[in-house]
């Protein structure tokens, strides 16, 4: 393990630190959501295919919020390209046990049924599978169930050697900075009119279409329309330690909150409304563009977990579907990102604070809606800084880690990958977000939905003709038919009433380590 992180050393002198060995021992994975939708952009609304196996126990394909919604995961790759080619190969069996469906290829949704009518994931029977349903449930009441069917990407990274403080330093670091990851990635500045429905907004028509837009946003995603709650914002979380950052998220989880013990645990009927009346119900309830993570045991809760044997990686959440790459995310990207949270580690890393964060919540909102906008200004440290110099200098400052990664990955592609995010940033005309609204306008007549399903029945095609080995099928049949095995043994080992069950699993002493 190297030397602790000394915060009068400059990033020059802790990245000369960094063994080749270690940064050969970096790791990534990959979550992708997308919605399951029918040749004429409808939700499809069928229960989860049968023949993708079980969405409770499946290790690489499940469901999020809905029965409509996949979730694709990777395992732990030690390449950018492996992590690549392993989600496209998930996407090569998904597209083939689904017939004419296709995957929504956008974050933001399109054609929706009314809320009551968007299907909650079902898991089975067992209690853990029941009270997923419930969990949803609750999220359905919280926030509506339009919200939860937005779609993005979450990138898991990890480095050898790390203790608690360098990756919550690492997480500090990417708060701040995380404005330019939206601005170089964000790719959804538009969204269909029919999201909008009773919902108070700042968008814009865009011509005679379909389309809602502003004309400069990066991430409607990561915006006021996204994943947003007016309850979470009163929640400032400090990232300043393992110890206050799970001070935070305990009292959230564990005292009850006004709205949602009006709303009630159960309904007239009996039937569950929520799986808690906290303000969160569970620890994946809060919204974060990033969160420390550690692989949790049968049955564990998660802050449990991180309390008792700390920070394994962390999961980045501000990442847009790319519409323009079939499976959502391209190698390069993860280069990119690669790069990009060496920097978050290795540069200073002060203490936040609460007016910080308000800041940091400020920054984010303006980049998701104006990032592209001339002369834009965020609040940092040293008060207003123009985005595209905060942008640019931070670039410059990732010179050095790419130089450094490429030789010890023998990838001269993770210098290509930072000179593409310089080049974008000069000129902003070249980003997704801005390349998506250059494709609605001169190409699909303004029409969000005609967009996003022209590039979905793309990719659908792009997948479906790519080579595709007879023992993948194989082996990803076996991972089906022997999750649904695993799903039934779960659901015969319950042996107390799912209410014993829920109240055990939540029980306060379960948090602690």
């Amino acid at each position: 393990m190297d030397a602790p992180r000394l915060m009068t050393s400059s990033l020059p002198q802790r990245l000369a630190a960094l063994s080749d060995e270690r940064l050969r021992g970096m790791r990534r994975g990959v979550e992708k959501e997308s919605l399951r939708v029918l040749p004429g952009n409808g939700l499809a609304l069928t229960p989860h295919p049968a023949a993708l196996g079980s969405a409770l126990t499946h290790p690489c394909i499940t469901t999020d919020f809905s029965e409509s919604q996949l979730e694709l995961i990777t395992g732990v790759h030690a390449t950018a390209d492996g992590c690549a080619r392993e989600l496209a190969q998930i996407h090569q069996f998904v597209y083939r046990a689904i017939g004419e469906e296709r995957l929504w290829v956008s974050s933001m949704p399109g054609l929706l049924p009314v809320d009551e009518n968007i299907p909650l994931g079902t898991y089975g029977t067992s209690h853990i599978g029941r009270a997923k349903s419930v969990y949803r449930m609750g999220l359905g009441h919280r926030y509506g169930r339009r919200m939860q069917t937005i779609s993005g990407i979450h990138y898991n990274w990890s480095l050898p050697g790390l203790g608690n403080d360098d990756y919550f330093a690492l997480i500090r670091n990417f708060r701040r900075h995380s404005f330019l990851l939206l601005l170089l990635f964000g790719a959804s500045p538009a969204v269909c009119k029919c999201f909008l429905e009773g919902r108070t907004h700042e968008l814009q028509p865009l011509g005679e279409g379909d389309s809602m837009h502003l004309p400069y946003a990066t991430s409607l995603r990561m915006g006021r329309l996204g994943y947003q709650s007016d309850a979470q914002a009163a929640l400032a979380v400090s990232y300043n330690s393992l110890e206050s950052y799970a001070g935070s998220l305990h009292g959230a989880l564990t005292h009850p909150h006004p709205p949602y013990e009006r709303l009630g645990l159960r309904n007239l009927g009996g039937e569950y409304n929520q799986l808690a009346t906290s303000l969160l119900q569970i620890e994946n309830e809060f919204y974060g563009t990033i969160r420390p993570k550690r692989v949790i045991r049968a049955g564990e809760r998660p802050l449990h977990a991180l309390r008792e044997r700390g920070v394994e990686y962390v999961e980045v959440r501000c990442m847009d579907l790319d519409p323009f790459v079939a499976v959502g995310i391209e190698a390069d990207t993860m280069r990119f990102l690669d790069i990009f949270l060496l920097h978050c580690l290795l540069a200073q890393s002060p203490p936040d604070s609460p007016q910080e964060i308000v800041c940091l919540a400020e920054n984010q909102q303006r980049t998701a809606a104006r990032g592209r906008e001339p002369g834009l200004r965020l609040r940092g440290a040293e008060g207003s800084v123009l985005l595209q110099d905060w942008g640019a200098r931070l670039l410059d400052e990732c010179v050095p880690l790419a130089e450094r990664v490429a030789a010890a990955l023998d990838d001269g592609r993770y210098l290509m990958a930072l000179q593409a995010a310089r080049a974008a940033l000069h000129d902003v005309t070249t980003l997704p977000s801005a390349r998506v609204l250059r494709a609605l306008r001169e190409v699909h007549g303004d029409s969000y939905s005609a967009f996003v399903h022209a590039q979905s029945q793309a990719a659908r095609v792009d997948l479906l003709t790519r080579p595709y080995p007879a023992e993948l099928q194989a082996r990803m049949e076996y991972l089906a038919i022997a999750s649904l095995a695993e799903q039934q043994a779960l659901e015969a080992a319950d042996s107390v009433p799912f209410e014993t069950f829920r109240q055990q699993y939540l029980a306060p002493e379960r948090l602690e380590a």
